[in-house]
């Protein structure tokens, strides 16, 4: 299983982005997909995920303004970004778990400016 993330950047306070993540290879296992980041000197946080029946799960610090959501059929998954602060500036990584293990892409840099 690869994933590779897309869509970071460089944006102002107040704008949205929309990042992606696609699933390559074998996903039968798969039963979760998420989203995480990690702020330079700060650990790596959940920010959402969305997992079997399409429950989703937000950190308090997103919430009402990030939306996961996934498109199965081309084993795609996004996060929508708005309103976006200072405080979101991080390297977003895409995490797939499966009942075995979890994958991780390779992170995409999203920059906020104030």
């Amino acid at each position: 299983v690869q994933l590779e993330e897309s869509g970071g950047g460089l944006v102002h306070a107040g704008e949205s982005l929309r990042l992606s993540c696609k699933v390559f290879g074998d996903i039968s296992g798969i039963y979760s997909l998420s989203w995480h980041r990690q702020a330079p000197g700060k650990q790596r946080e959940l920010v959402a995920s969305i997992g079997i029946g399409d429950r989703t799960k937000y950190a308090d610090t997103v919430k009402g303004r990030f939306t996961i959501s996934r498109n199965s059929a081309e084993n795609i998954v996004y996060p929508k970004m708005n309103n976006l602060n200072h405080d979101d500036t991080a390297v977003y990584y895409c995490n797939a778990e499966s009942t075995l293990t979890y994958y991780w892409g390779q992170g995409t840099q999203v920059t906020v400016s104030s």
